[in-house]
């Protein structure tokens, strides 16, 4: 039975979805002026993850993750760049999916942007009006008055009077209330606006959230996803527009995934210690990257450091020595191994203790091959790829993966390095071990290890 810590109780619960069998999930998406970091990634990964193990278990799920492709940022870049924000938006809603794409992500069931969403925005705009949730403003803006909202705090555990402390309206506001957020915001010279009934304008960040999440899964869903920085406000706030606008409750299970840190301190654009996704693989192979996010529990700091991506890299490594030469069988269960896999993952999505599971069958993988029981050695490899599958792992080629997959930018390609191996056959026939030494560790320098066998000698990068 799965439990998930729901950070709305801040506890573990059974979950039970709204309609049995089937799963609405909703996850906020990039906001699209720059490529992803490494933050993002472990986004997209942790909620790929939950998709794939959800959809293992039989649910039917929906699983929408949207796109802001307007914001301030957006605009400010774009205008930097001297360009539309629509050219802008769409480079790196390109560039996003290349990454995804590059991390084993599946694509989201749907992917609503803001841009194409102004209908459904308006509308709850206008709800939260008519409710008594909100107003406009004598410039132009509409603002939602949070004094109005009972439950507002409910996810963060913040209380108004605290929040209120100190806070002021800012120059330029119209707002009534420091803690009120803008909905709609009037048109300024030079930037992109839409027609509404309040002026011409452009709606708030957490607005486009809440339109789109309910018009693609529903007043009431599932499960609503995102890093931990999007606790307070942004969630805070669609919690408040969602349930003020439809009258219902809003999500059931709020989902985040902790802070990628490095030494300790959050990684972030606004910190400028952040690493594009596109740096690191060019050092390191995709799934490297895919599992260095998944050895980790997803509420759990995630330390970046190179050093625990390359044990990223040698576990991958041992996995995939551990496959080679054999085999695979198809299966479709993996008996014990797999009944401990689904207690892990059950386990609030508990993926570290999932890849020990992994890595018990590896191990026995091992043993059969050193044994020479190949029935037994073909079995336990298609055990080890049906489970790994489930988190998105081991969908490489074995001989390929340890040939180039498990490291990026390597001096020699791979003719040069079948030839040196060739090289040094023919110094081991003629009993020149000085030359043979001499190739291998030749070969040691450029990052390609040696192994001698019955069979010949196969190499691997690392």
């Amino acid at each position: 039975m799965l439990h998930v810590f729901n950070n709305l109780s801040k506890q573990k619960e059974e979950f039970k979805p709204i309609e049995p069998g089937k799963v609405g999930m909703y996850v906020c998406g990039m906001t699209v002026y720059d490529y992803c970091h490494v933050g993002h990634a472990r986004v997209l990964v942790v909620f790929d993850m939950i998709a794939r193990y959800l959809r293992y278990s039989g649910y039917d799920v929906n699983y929408v993750r949207n796109i802001t492709d307007i914001d301030d940022k957006i605009i400010k870049r774009a205008n930097e760049n001297n360009e539309s924000f629509e050219d802008l938006t769409e480079r790196f809603i390109q560039a996003m999916h290349e990454d995804s794409a590059a991390l084993g992500v599946l694509p989201p069931d749907h992917e609503p942007k803001a841009t194409t969403s102004m209908g459904q925005i308006i509308a709850m705009i206008q709800a939260l009006i008519d409710n008594g949730y909100a107003y406009a403003a004598d410039n132009g803006d509409v603002y939602y008055d949070v004094s109005k909202f009972e439950g507002y705090g409910k996810l963060s555990g913040k209380k108004t009077e605290d929040l209120r402390v100190g806070e002021r309206v800012a120059v330029g506001e119209a707002k009534d209330d420091p803690l009120d957020f803008v909905l709609w915001k009037a048109a300024k010279p030079e930037e992109p606006s839409w027609q509404s009934p309040w002026g011409d304008g452009r709606p708030g960040w957490h607005i486009e959230c809440s339109a789109m999440s309910t018009d693609c899964l529903g007043d009431h869903f599932d499960i609503h996803g995102g890093g931990l920085d999007l606790q307070f406000p942004h969630h805070e706030n669609e919690i408040a527009q969602s349930e003020g606008a439809t009258g219902c409750k809003f999500v059931n299970y709020w989902i985040h995934n902790g802070f990628v840190q490095i030494k300790e301190e959050k990684m972030s654009k606004s910190l400028g210690n952040f690493f594009t996704l596109r740096e690191v693989l060019k050092e390191y192979a995709p799934e490297v990257m895919r599992y260095f996010i998944l050895a980790s529990h997803y509420r759990s700091p995630l330390n970046y450091s190179d050093q625990n991506l390359d044990s990223a890299k040698a576990a991958l490594e041992r996995f995939y020595t551990a496959l080679r030469g054999v085999e695979a069988a198809e299966v479709t269960d993996a008996g014990d191994y797999e009944l401990r896999f689904r207690k892990a993952m059950d386990d609030d999505f508990n993926t570290a203790e999932a890849l020990a599971v992994l890595f018990d069958i590896a191990n026995n993988l091992n043993k059969a091959k050193a044994d020479n029981h190949h029935e037994q050695a073909a079995l336990l490899a298609g055990q080890l790829i049906y489970l790994a599958t489930v988190l998105g792992l081991l969908q490489d080629d074995a001989d390929a993966f340890l040939k180039g997959g498990a490291s990026v930018g390597s001096g020699l390609n791979d003719k040069e390095i079948e030839a040196l191996i060739e090289q040094r056959a023919h110094a081991k026939k003629e009993k020149n071990w000085a030359d043979a030494d001499r190739i291998r560790d030749e070969l040691q320098a450029q990052g390609v290890a040696l192994e001698d066998g019955a069979g010949g000698t196969i190499w691997r990068r690392g």
